[in-house]
């Protein structure tokens, strides 16, 4: 799925815009037993508690594509015969009203997931006419199509803090300790709607915090290959960096390849491209290259690559970097800059030990002091 895809289902998630007619789900305690089988029709919901419903589903499709938004591939013999996805087929095909299909999704969250505290499990089936468009943008008569699917969000129910309520059936005020429903820590959308249509081959699975992916439920619902967290993906590509470069990675080099892979996330921005950027473990070869690192470490780096990410594996380079800041570390110091601001900060030899040379213009403060840096002429 591109950016577009994903903006256009997540504006349906309003009451008056989409095809939802019942919210499913289960409240399970802290101990992982259950509590309550939610079967809710909208129809007799307030609006304010549909809305919330549907601001909890939204938000699992909500974050960045290949970082919080993570796609999941199922094999051929998956989507032939497995009881994952026969399970999921069964969820969708019957619009969530499949009781048995219903329980045994609720069975495999409870007995994987490993969530603090209480939470609660949504589930909603939409189905969606997409308006199919020519080229230019304009919209087929007779075009449209039916996107069937279905939308999960775990969301953890937290302890409020007890205060005294007012209850009008009483007419007094009683101490209540409120359980609130927090954002989804993890959720996903089956089948992927890719090019606008329905992929039975992929899942979109969402997770608030990239690096603590719940490989259990994951592995007991979708049994597929799960990608690199992207903090993973990170570390793995400094590593190779850092081994296959040695003494060549230098302040130069890596200041060079910052800044070059900051400007193509710069520019693909720009360009306002659905899809993802990506680039080859070749790819930043070549601007190593570049840099004038010698063929043998680039080759090194790229076959550390290979090895890490998998032959020719396309890596979003927003996992690889962060481009709107720098950090730079000694033992005694850590500094922070403005990613447009750090090719300036030079490494330097000076009377046999090294520095770190930082331009400071107006505005230099110690310990929130404004301090004044003398002219060198007043030096002298």
């Amino acid at each position: 799925m591109n950016t577009k895809e994903v903006a256009e289902l997540r504006r349906r998630w309003q009451p008056e815009k989409n095809a939802v007619r019942r919210i499913y789900g289960c409240f399970v305690n802290d101990r992982g037993e259950l509590i309550t089988d939610l079967d809710e029709p909208l129809s007799m919901l307030p609006q304010e508690e549909a809305e919330q419903y549907f601001a909890l589903l939204k938000k699992s499709l909500s974050g960045r594509l290949g970082k919080h938004l993570i796609d999941l591939v199922f094999s051929t013999q998956q989507v032939v015969d497995s009881e994952e996805h026969k399970l999921l087929m069964a969820l969708r095909e019957s619009g969530l009203q499949d009781g048995e299909a219903r329980q045994a999704f609720y069975q495999k969250a409870m007995e994987t997931l490993d969530l603090e505290g209480s939470y609660l499990l949504l589930l909603a089936h939409d189905t969606f006419d997409v308006p199919v468009k020519a080229k230019d943008g304009t919209r087929l008569e007779d075009g449209d199509r039916v996107f069937s699917y279905i939308l999960c969000a775990v969301c953890p129910v937290k302890e409020g803090k007890p205060g005294l309520s007012y209850y009008p059936g009483d007419n007094e005020f009683h101490c209540y300790s409120p359980q609130n429903v927090a954002a989804p820590e993890y959720g996903f959308l089956f089948p992927a709607f890719d090019d606008r249509a329905a992929n039975l081959y992929n899942a979109l699975f969402y997770c608030r915090k990239p690096d603590l992916l719940p490989e259990a439920f994951l592995d007991s619902v979708f049994h597929t290959e799960v990608p690199m967290a992207a903090e993973e993906q990170k570390e793995a590509f400094q590593e190779a960096l850092a081994e296959a470069l040695g003494q060549e990675c230098s302040m130069d080099v890596v200041q060079v390849l910052h800044s070059q892979l900051s400007g193509l996330v710069a520019e693909h921005k720009e360009s306002k491209d659905p899809e993802p950027l990506t680039l080859t473990a070749r790819a930043i070869g070549q601007i190593l290259t570049q840099c004038e690192v010698p063929a043998e470490n680039v080759e090194a780096f790229q076959a550390l690559c290979d090895e890490r990410f998998g032959e020719g594996a396309a890596l979003d380079p927003l996992n690889l970097m962060d481009p709107g800041k720098v950090e730079i570390k000694t033992p005694q110091v850590s500094l922070t800059v403005e990613a447009d601001y750090s090719p300036l900060v030079q490494a330097r030899v000076i009377d046999g030990k090294r520095y770190l040379l930082i331009p400071a213009g107006e505005g230099v403060e110690f310990n929130g002091l404004a301090v004044r840096i003398p002219a060198q002429e007043q030096e002298a």
